[in-house]
Protein backbone atom coordinates (compact mmCIF):
# COMPACT_ATOMS: atom_id res chain seq x y z
CA UNK A 1 0.00 0.00 0.00
CA UNK A 2 1.31 3.24 -1.03
CA UNK A 3 1.96 5.34 2.30
CA UNK A 4 0.89 8.79 2.88
CA UNK A 5 4.64 10.12 2.52
CA UNK A 6 4.46 8.89 -0.90
CA UNK A 7 1.03 10.52 -2.14
CA UNK A 8 2.19 13.53 -0.74
CA UNK A 9 5.40 13.22 -3.00
CA UNK A 10 3.03 13.17 -6.06
CA UNK A 11 0.44 15.03 -5.47
CA UNK A 12 1.00 17.61 -3.43
CA UNK A 13 0.53 19.73 -6.33
CA UNK A 14 -1.04 23.98 -6.05
CA UNK A 15 -4.52 23.65 -7.23
CA UNK A 16 -7.94 25.59 -7.24
CA UNK A 17 -9.79 25.37 -4.60
CA UNK A 18 -12.68 24.76 -7.22
CA UNK A 19 -15.76 27.79 -5.54
CA UNK A 20 -15.67 27.92 -9.56
CA UNK A 21 -14.76 26.87 -12.88
CA UNK A 22 -12.99 28.46 -14.50
CA UNK A 23 -11.52 29.31 -11.35
CA UNK A 24 -10.86 33.68 -10.84
CA UNK A 25 -7.11 33.86 -11.84
CA UNK A 26 -9.03 33.05 -15.24
CA UNK A 27 -10.82 35.77 -15.07
CA UNK A 28 -10.28 38.87 -17.74
CA UNK A 29 -11.24 42.28 -18.26
CA UNK A 30 -15.12 42.49 -17.73
CA UNK A 31 -17.28 46.42 -17.50
CA UNK A 32 -19.81 47.34 -16.53
CA UNK A 33 -21.76 47.25 -19.75
CA UNK A 34 -22.12 43.92 -20.09
CA UNK A 35 -22.47 43.10 -16.36
CA UNK A 36 -25.28 45.52 -16.95
CA UNK A 37 -27.08 43.27 -20.05
CA UNK A 38 -26.54 40.37 -17.74
CA UNK A 39 -28.19 41.42 -15.05
CA UNK A 40 -31.46 42.90 -17.35
CA UNK A 41 -31.51 39.35 -19.37
CA UNK A 42 -32.53 37.86 -15.85
CA UNK A 43 -35.86 36.33 -16.23
CA UNK A 44 -38.37 37.98 -13.94
CA UNK A 45 -39.36 36.52 -10.82
CA UNK A 46 -35.91 34.54 -11.09
CA UNK A 47 -34.48 32.75 -8.20
CA UNK A 48 -31.44 34.43 -6.74
CA UNK A 49 -28.61 34.67 -3.97
CA UNK A 50 -26.97 37.82 -2.38
CA UNK A 51 -23.41 37.73 -1.17
CA UNK A 52 -22.31 41.04 0.27
CA UNK A 53 -18.63 41.15 1.04
CA UNK A 54 -17.34 43.49 3.80
CA UNK A 55 -13.91 44.54 3.91
CA UNK A 56 -13.02 45.65 6.98
CA UNK A 57 -11.65 44.35 10.42
CA UNK A 58 -10.78 45.28 13.68
CA UNK A 59 -8.02 43.67 13.82
CA UNK A 60 -5.79 41.59 10.87
CA UNK A 61 -4.97 38.38 11.54
CA UNK A 62 -1.59 37.07 9.98
CA UNK A 63 -2.77 33.90 8.02
CA UNK A 64 -6.00 35.99 6.68
CA UNK A 65 -6.14 35.48 2.80
CA UNK A 66 -9.01 37.95 2.88
CA UNK A 67 -9.65 40.76 0.76
CA UNK A 68 -10.06 43.18 3.99
CA UNK A 69 -8.02 45.92 6.03
CA UNK A 70 -8.24 47.37 9.53
CA UNK A 71 -10.31 50.56 9.73
CA UNK A 72 -11.21 51.96 13.13
CA UNK A 73 -13.26 55.07 12.21
CA UNK A 74 -16.57 55.05 11.23
CA UNK A 75 -16.85 57.37 8.70
CA UNK A 76 -15.52 55.08 5.45
CA UNK A 77 -17.69 52.32 6.95
CA UNK A 78 -20.87 54.34 6.93
CA UNK A 79 -20.11 55.24 3.53
CA UNK A 80 -19.11 52.08 2.06
CA UNK A 81 -22.70 51.06 3.33
CA UNK A 82 -24.37 53.80 1.84
CA UNK A 83 -22.54 52.47 -1.57
CA UNK A 84 -23.85 49.22 -0.60
CA UNK A 85 -27.29 50.39 -0.45
CA UNK A 86 -27.14 52.41 -3.58
CA UNK A 87 -25.45 49.04 -5.30
CA UNK A 88 -28.40 47.42 -4.61
CA UNK A 89 -30.61 49.54 -5.95
CA UNK A 90 -28.98 50.12 -9.18
CA UNK A 91 -28.79 45.87 -9.57
CA UNK A 92 -32.17 45.51 -8.79
CA UNK A 93 -33.72 48.47 -10.74
CA UNK A 94 -31.31 46.67 -13.59
CA UNK A 95 -33.36 43.48 -12.84
CA UNK A 96 -36.42 44.96 -13.49
CA UNK A 97 -39.40 42.14 -12.06
CA UNK A 98 -39.67 41.66 -8.24
CA UNK A 99 -36.76 38.53 -7.89
CA UNK A 100 -36.87 35.81 -5.29
CA UNK A 101 -33.90 36.19 -2.94
CA UNK A 102 -33.73 32.54 -1.08
CA UNK A 103 -30.24 32.90 0.45
CA UNK A 104 -28.05 36.45 1.56
CA UNK A 105 -24.92 35.56 2.47
CA UNK A 106 -22.60 38.01 4.30
CA UNK A 107 -19.07 37.73 4.40
CA UNK A 108 -15.71 39.34 4.87
CA UNK A 109 -13.55 40.57 6.60
CA UNK A 110 -15.87 41.04 9.45
CA UNK A 111 -19.42 41.79 8.69
CA UNK A 112 -19.87 43.04 12.17
CA UNK A 113 -17.30 46.25 11.67
CA UNK A 114 -19.75 48.32 9.74
CA UNK A 115 -21.49 50.31 12.49
CA UNK A 116 -25.09 48.21 13.77
CA UNK A 117 -27.65 50.41 11.96
CA UNK A 118 -26.00 50.05 9.11
CA UNK A 119 -25.99 46.51 9.01
CA UNK A 120 -30.09 46.56 9.36
CA UNK A 121 -30.08 49.69 6.77
CA UNK A 122 -28.85 47.13 4.20
CA UNK A 123 -31.02 44.22 5.21
CA UNK A 124 -33.66 46.50 5.05
CA UNK A 125 -33.17 48.09 1.39
CA UNK A 126 -32.45 43.91 0.43
CA UNK A 127 -36.05 43.46 1.58
CA UNK A 128 -37.63 46.49 -0.10
CA UNK A 129 -35.69 46.09 -3.48
CA UNK A 130 -36.72 41.86 -3.79
CA UNK A 131 -39.28 39.30 -2.84
CA UNK A 132 -37.54 37.34 0.06
CA UNK A 133 -39.45 34.55 1.97
CA UNK A 134 -40.12 33.63 5.62
CA UNK A 135 -37.55 30.83 5.18
CA UNK A 136 -35.06 32.79 3.54
CA UNK A 137 -31.83 32.26 4.79
CA UNK A 138 -30.07 35.31 5.74
CA UNK A 139 -26.01 33.85 7.10
CA UNK A 140 -23.39 36.01 8.22
CA UNK A 141 -19.47 35.33 9.83
CA UNK A 142 -18.47 36.46 12.89
CA UNK A 143 -15.51 37.27 14.79
CA UNK A 144 -16.40 36.39 18.34
CA UNK A 145 -14.31 38.74 20.21
CA UNK A 146 -16.12 41.51 18.41
CA UNK A 147 -19.61 40.55 19.12
CA UNK A 148 -20.85 43.28 21.40
CA UNK A 149 -24.62 44.18 22.97
CA UNK A 150 -25.08 46.65 19.83
CA UNK A 151 -24.21 43.86 16.92
CA UNK A 152 -26.24 41.17 17.94
CA UNK A 153 -29.42 43.60 18.44
CA UNK A 154 -28.68 44.18 14.67
CA UNK A 155 -28.37 40.35 13.96
CA UNK A 156 -31.59 40.19 15.66
CA UNK A 157 -33.58 42.85 13.73
CA UNK A 158 -31.65 41.47 10.18
CA UNK A 159 -33.02 38.15 10.73
CA UNK A 160 -29.74 36.46 10.70
CA UNK A 161 -30.66 32.32 10.57
CA UNK A 162 -26.50 30.55 10.44
CA UNK A 163 -23.98 32.50 11.82
CA UNK A 164 -20.80 31.29 11.34
CA UNK A 165 -17.67 31.71 14.02
CA UNK A 166 -14.15 31.99 13.42
CA UNK A 167 -12.00 29.89 15.53
CA UNK A 168 -8.90 28.78 13.88
CA UNK A 169 -7.22 27.12 16.83
CA UNK A 170 -7.57 27.53 20.83
CA UNK A 171 -4.10 26.69 21.26
CA UNK A 172 -2.56 30.15 23.05
CA UNK A 173 1.06 29.14 21.18
CA UNK A 174 -0.74 28.84 17.79
CA UNK A 175 -2.68 32.32 18.26
CA UNK A 176 0.04 33.93 19.51
CA UNK A 177 1.89 33.16 16.23
CA UNK A 178 -0.89 33.71 14.29
CA UNK A 179 -1.83 37.28 15.38
CA UNK A 180 -5.09 36.51 16.93
CA UNK A 181 -6.14 36.17 20.42
CA UNK A 182 -9.54 34.46 20.78
CA UNK A 183 -10.46 32.11 24.03
CA UNK A 184 -12.54 29.79 24.21
CA UNK A 185 -15.11 30.90 26.49
CA UNK A 186 -15.66 34.50 24.59
CA UNK A 187 -16.36 31.55 21.65
CA UNK A 188 -18.88 29.86 23.97
CA UNK A 189 -20.24 32.93 25.02
CA UNK A 190 -20.46 34.44 21.68
CA UNK A 191 -21.87 30.68 20.32
CA UNK A 192 -24.34 31.14 23.18
CA UNK A 193 -25.79 34.77 22.76
CA UNK A 194 -26.19 33.59 19.05
CA UNK A 195 -28.70 30.97 19.86
CA UNK A 196 -30.11 33.12 22.54
CA UNK A 197 -31.29 35.00 19.07
CA UNK A 198 -32.94 32.11 17.62
CA UNK A 199 -29.92 31.41 15.08
CA UNK A 200 -31.05 28.09 14.19
CA UNK A 201 -27.58 27.08 12.38
CA UNK A 202 -23.94 27.55 13.97
CA UNK A 203 -20.94 27.04 11.85
CA UNK A 204 -17.25 26.89 13.13
CA UNK A 205 -14.09 27.46 11.03
CA UNK A 206 -10.87 25.60 12.05
CA UNK A 207 -7.65 25.66 10.14
CA UNK A 208 -4.68 23.13 10.22
CA UNK A 209 -1.35 23.62 9.03
CA UNK A 210 -0.30 27.38 10.62
CA UNK A 211 3.00 27.52 13.06
CA UNK A 212 3.11 25.97 16.43
CA UNK A 213 0.18 23.49 15.17
CA UNK A 214 0.51 19.34 16.14
CA UNK A 215 -1.14 16.32 15.42
CA UNK A 216 -2.30 16.83 19.93
CA UNK A 217 -2.88 20.43 19.57
CA UNK A 218 -5.19 20.49 16.58
CA UNK A 219 -7.23 17.17 18.41
CA UNK A 220 -7.20 19.48 21.47
CA UNK A 221 -9.17 22.24 19.42
CA UNK A 222 -11.29 19.87 17.78
CA UNK A 223 -12.93 18.53 21.45
CA UNK A 224 -12.95 21.73 22.25
CA UNK A 225 -14.72 22.46 19.63
CA UNK A 226 -17.73 19.74 20.30
CA UNK A 227 -18.72 21.48 23.16
CA UNK A 228 -19.84 24.03 21.59
CA UNK A 229 -22.39 21.68 19.64
CA UNK A 230 -22.27 23.77 16.45
CA UNK A 231 -24.57 22.13 13.39
CA UNK A 232 -21.43 22.77 11.06
CA UNK A 233 -17.85 22.66 11.18
CA UNK A 234 -15.95 23.81 8.44
CA UNK A 235 -11.91 22.57 8.27
CA UNK A 236 -9.50 24.15 5.90
CA UNK A 237 -5.60 24.31 5.34
CA UNK A 238 -3.95 27.15 5.57
CA UNK A 239 -2.55 28.75 2.53
CA UNK A 240 0.44 30.41 2.64
CA UNK A 241 0.59 32.89 -0.29
CA UNK A 242 2.52 35.75 0.59
CA UNK A 243 3.39 36.89 -2.68
CA UNK A 244 -0.50 37.46 -2.99
CA UNK A 245 -0.93 38.90 0.77
CA UNK A 246 1.89 40.80 2.22
CA UNK A 247 0.70 40.40 5.49
CA UNK A 248 1.59 36.87 5.65
CA UNK A 249 5.29 36.84 4.81
CA UNK A 250 5.37 37.34 9.14
CA UNK A 251 4.08 34.27 9.06
CA UNK A 252 8.21 32.42 8.46
CA UNK A 253 7.88 29.61 5.60
CA UNK A 254 10.43 27.69 8.78
CA UNK A 255 7.57 27.21 10.93
CA UNK A 256 5.06 26.06 9.12
CA UNK A 257 4.33 22.12 9.47
CA UNK A 258 5.20 20.21 5.72
CA UNK A 259 2.65 18.45 3.94
CA UNK A 260 2.82 15.16 5.86
CA UNK A 261 2.50 17.17 8.75
CA UNK A 262 -0.44 19.08 7.13
CA UNK A 263 -2.02 15.50 6.54
CA UNK A 264 -1.94 14.05 9.47
CA UNK A 265 -3.32 17.07 11.33
CA UNK A 266 -6.43 17.06 9.10
CA UNK A 267 -6.10 13.28 9.69
CA UNK A 268 -6.50 13.57 13.65
CA UNK A 269 -9.25 16.25 13.26
CA UNK A 270 -11.74 14.35 11.10
CA UNK A 271 -11.14 11.13 13.23
CA UNK A 272 -12.18 13.39 15.95
CA UNK A 273 -15.02 15.16 14.20
CA UNK A 274 -16.82 12.14 13.03
CA UNK A 275 -15.97 9.51 15.96
CA UNK A 276 -16.60 11.66 19.34
CA UNK A 277 -18.45 14.29 17.30
CA UNK A 278 -21.07 12.23 15.24
CA UNK A 279 -20.03 14.77 12.49
CA UNK A 280 -20.69 13.46 8.67
CA UNK A 281 -17.89 14.21 6.40
CA UNK A 282 -19.05 16.71 3.48
CA UNK A 283 -16.90 17.20 0.58
CA UNK A 284 -13.42 18.00 0.97
CA UNK A 285 -13.06 19.95 4.09
CA UNK A 286 -16.83 20.35 5.74
CA UNK A 287 -18.64 18.38 8.33
CA UNK A 288 -22.19 18.35 9.51
CA UNK A 289 -24.68 16.78 11.72
CA UNK A 290 -26.66 14.01 10.35
CA UNK A 291 -29.75 16.45 11.38
CA UNK A 292 -28.07 19.31 9.24
CA UNK A 293 -29.55 20.47 5.73
CA UNK A 294 -25.60 19.85 4.30
CA UNK A 295 -25.43 16.41 5.67
CA UNK A 296 -29.15 15.93 3.94
CA UNK A 297 -28.06 17.59 0.80
CA UNK A 298 -25.46 15.34 0.67
CA UNK A 299 -27.01 12.08 0.61
CA UNK A 300 -29.90 13.57 -2.17
CA UNK A 301 -26.70 14.44 -4.28
CA UNK A 302 -28.10 17.85 -3.88
CA UNK A 303 -25.14 19.66 -2.38
CA UNK A 304 -23.52 22.70 -4.06
CA UNK A 305 -20.23 24.74 -4.24
CA UNK A 306 -19.69 28.11 -4.68
CA UNK A 307 -17.22 31.10 -3.60
CA UNK A 308 -18.60 30.79 -0.19
CA UNK A 309 -17.81 26.97 0.08
CA UNK A 310 -20.03 24.10 0.32
CA UNK A 311 -23.83 25.36 -0.12
CA UNK A 312 -27.16 24.06 0.42
CA UNK A 313 -28.16 26.81 -1.92
CA UNK A 314 -30.19 25.69 -4.93
CA UNK A 315 -30.72 29.39 -6.76
CA UNK A 316 -29.20 29.57 -10.12
CA UNK A 317 -28.12 32.89 -9.43
CA UNK A 318 -25.86 34.34 -6.87
CA UNK A 319 -25.26 38.11 -7.24
CA UNK A 320 -21.95 39.98 -5.30
CA UNK A 321 -22.28 42.99 -3.96
CA UNK A 322 -19.52 44.74 -2.73
CA UNK A 323 -15.52 45.52 -3.42
CA UNK A 324 -14.06 42.35 -4.39
CA UNK A 325 -17.61 40.26 -5.01
CA UNK A 326 -17.78 37.61 -7.61
CA UNK A 327 -21.23 36.82 -8.83
CA UNK A 328 -22.58 34.33 -10.69
CA UNK A 329 -25.10 34.64 -13.69
CA UNK A 330 -26.28 32.72 -16.51
CA UNK A 331 -24.06 34.21 -19.17
CA UNK A 332 -20.90 33.87 -16.85
CA UNK A 333 -19.06 35.30 -13.83
CA UNK A 334 -18.34 38.81 -12.95
CA UNK A 335 -16.21 40.06 -9.75
CA UNK A 336 -16.39 44.13 -8.95
CA UNK A 337 -12.68 45.64 -8.42
CA UNK A 338 -11.14 44.79 -5.02
CA UNK A 339 -10.05 48.13 -4.08
CA UNK A 340 -12.54 49.95 -1.61
CA UNK A 341 -11.70 53.87 -3.42
CA UNK A 342 -12.42 52.14 -6.51
CA UNK A 343 -16.17 50.82 -5.63
CA UNK A 344 -16.75 53.79 -4.05
CA UNK A 345 -16.06 56.36 -6.85
CA UNK A 346 -17.91 53.58 -9.29
CA UNK A 347 -21.08 53.40 -7.41
CA UNK A 348 -21.01 57.30 -6.10
CA UNK A 349 -20.97 57.78 -9.89
CA UNK A 350 -23.72 55.72 -10.70
CA UNK A 351 -21.99 52.97 -12.35
CA UNK A 352 -21.83 49.65 -11.73
CA UNK A 353 -18.61 48.31 -10.29
CA UNK A 354 -17.77 45.43 -12.44
CA UNK A 355 -14.05 44.78 -13.18
CA UNK A 356 -13.39 41.46 -14.28
CA UNK A 357 -15.03 37.83 -15.10
CA UNK A 358 -15.63 35.97 -17.78
CA UNK A 359 -18.24 34.21 -20.23
CA UNK A 360 -18.77 30.89 -20.08
CA UNK A 361 -19.09 28.22 -23.29
CA UNK A 362 -20.63 25.53 -23.63
CA UNK A 363 -17.27 23.59 -22.78
CA UNK A 364 -16.94 25.81 -19.61
CA UNK A 365 -20.75 24.79 -18.35
CA UNK A 366 -20.28 21.41 -18.58
CA UNK A 367 -16.88 21.16 -16.84
CA UNK A 368 -18.13 23.51 -14.29
CA UNK A 369 -20.96 20.36 -13.86
CA UNK A 370 -19.19 17.67 -13.91
CA UNK A 371 -16.22 19.37 -11.72
CA UNK A 372 -18.37 20.29 -8.81
CA UNK A 373 -20.02 16.65 -8.21
CA UNK A 374 -16.68 15.38 -7.72
CA UNK A 375 -16.07 18.07 -5.16
CA UNK A 376 -19.56 17.05 -3.86
CA UNK A 377 -20.28 13.86 -4.59
CA UNK A 378 -16.93 12.26 -4.37
CA UNK A 379 -17.74 11.03 -7.86
CA UNK A 380 -19.63 11.46 -11.45
CA UNK A 381 -20.92 9.44 -14.34
CA UNK A 382 -19.16 11.72 -17.17
CA UNK A 383 -21.11 10.12 -20.04
CA UNK A 384 -24.13 10.84 -18.05
CA UNK A 385 -23.13 14.40 -17.22
CA UNK A 386 -22.33 14.73 -21.40
CA UNK A 387 -25.64 13.79 -22.45
CA UNK A 388 -27.30 16.00 -19.50
CA UNK A 389 -25.75 19.01 -21.77
CA UNK A 390 -26.24 17.33 -25.14
CA UNK A 391 -22.12 17.21 -25.38
CA UNK A 392 -19.93 14.60 -26.82
CA UNK A 393 -18.48 12.62 -23.90
CA UNK A 394 -15.47 11.67 -25.24
CA UNK A 395 -13.04 14.78 -24.40
CA UNK A 396 -14.36 13.87 -20.76
CA UNK A 397 -13.27 10.42 -20.98
CA UNK A 398 -9.83 11.39 -22.55
CA UNK A 399 -9.24 13.51 -19.30
CA UNK A 400 -10.53 10.35 -17.09
CA UNK A 401 -7.41 8.27 -18.76
CA UNK A 402 -5.35 10.31 -16.64
CA UNK A 403 -7.17 8.97 -13.20
CA UNK A 404 -4.67 5.70 -13.80
CA UNK A 405 -2.39 6.46 -11.12
CA UNK A 406 -5.06 7.66 -8.16
CA UNK A 407 -6.71 4.27 -9.12
CA UNK A 408 -3.40 2.54 -8.67
CA UNK A 409 -2.87 4.26 -5.45
CA UNK A 410 -6.29 3.54 -4.20
CA UNK A 411 -7.55 7.07 -4.43
CA UNK A 412 -9.78 6.68 -7.11
CA UNK A 413 -11.98 4.33 -8.94
CA UNK A 414 -12.94 4.26 -12.80
CA UNK A 415 -14.67 1.57 -14.51
CA UNK A 416 -14.26 4.03 -18.14
CA UNK A 417 -17.35 5.87 -17.44
CA UNK A 418 -17.97 6.55 -13.96
CA UNK A 419 -15.47 8.18 -11.31
CA UNK A 420 -15.55 7.65 -7.62
CA UNK A 421 -13.19 8.99 -5.06
CA UNK A 422 -12.25 6.80 -2.25
CA UNK A 423 -12.09 7.81 1.53
CA UNK A 424 -8.16 7.80 1.00
CA UNK A 425 -8.17 9.84 -1.72
CA UNK A 426 -10.44 12.34 -0.31
CA UNK A 427 -7.75 14.66 0.78
CA UNK A 428 -6.84 14.55 -2.97
CA UNK A 429 -10.07 15.22 -4.55
CA UNK A 430 -8.75 18.57 -6.11
CA UNK A 431 -6.37 16.75 -7.67
CA UNK A 432 -8.47 14.76 -9.15
CA UNK A 433 -11.14 17.45 -10.41
CA UNK A 434 -8.26 19.52 -11.87
CA UNK A 435 -7.70 16.79 -14.56
CA UNK A 436 -10.92 18.05 -15.97
CA UNK A 437 -9.84 21.51 -15.64
CA UNK A 438 -8.28 22.61 -19.54
CA UNK A 439 -7.30 26.19 -18.32
CA UNK A 440 -4.94 24.95 -15.70
CA UNK A 441 -3.56 22.92 -18.70
CA UNK A 442 -2.67 25.73 -20.28
CA UNK A 443 -0.53 27.29 -17.42
CA UNK A 444 -1.13 30.45 -15.93
CA UNK A 445 -1.68 31.05 -12.10
CA UNK A 446 -0.86 27.98 -10.94
CA UNK A 447 1.71 29.67 -7.66
CA UNK A 448 -1.93 31.58 -7.12
CA UNK A 449 -3.03 28.47 -6.04
CA UNK A 450 -2.43 26.57 -2.42
CA UNK A 451 -1.33 23.61 -1.69
CA UNK A 452 -3.41 20.48 -2.29
CA UNK A 453 -3.10 18.93 1.05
Amino acid sequence: MTSDAELIARYDARVPRYTSYPTAPHFGALGAETYAAWLAAIPEGAELSLYLHVPFCDRLCLYCGCNTAVVRQERPKRAYATNLIKEIGMVAGLIGGAARVTHVHWGGGTPTALPADCLVAVMAEIRARFAMPADAEVAIEIDPTSLDGAALAALKDMGVTRASLGVQDFDLKVQEAIGRHQSFEETRAAAAALRGLGVHSLNLDLIYGLPEQTPDSVRTTALQALELNADRIAVFGYAHVPWMKKHQALIADESLPDAASRLAQANVIRETLEGPGGYAAVGLDHFALPTDSMAKAMSAGALHRSFQGYTTDAAPILLGLGASSIGTLPDGYVQNTPAVPAYNAAIEAGRLAAAKGVALSADDRLRRAVIERIMCDMAVDLPRMAAAFDADPAPLLRDGEALAGFVADGLARFDGARLEVTERGRPFVRNIAALFDVYLRKGAAAPRHAQAV
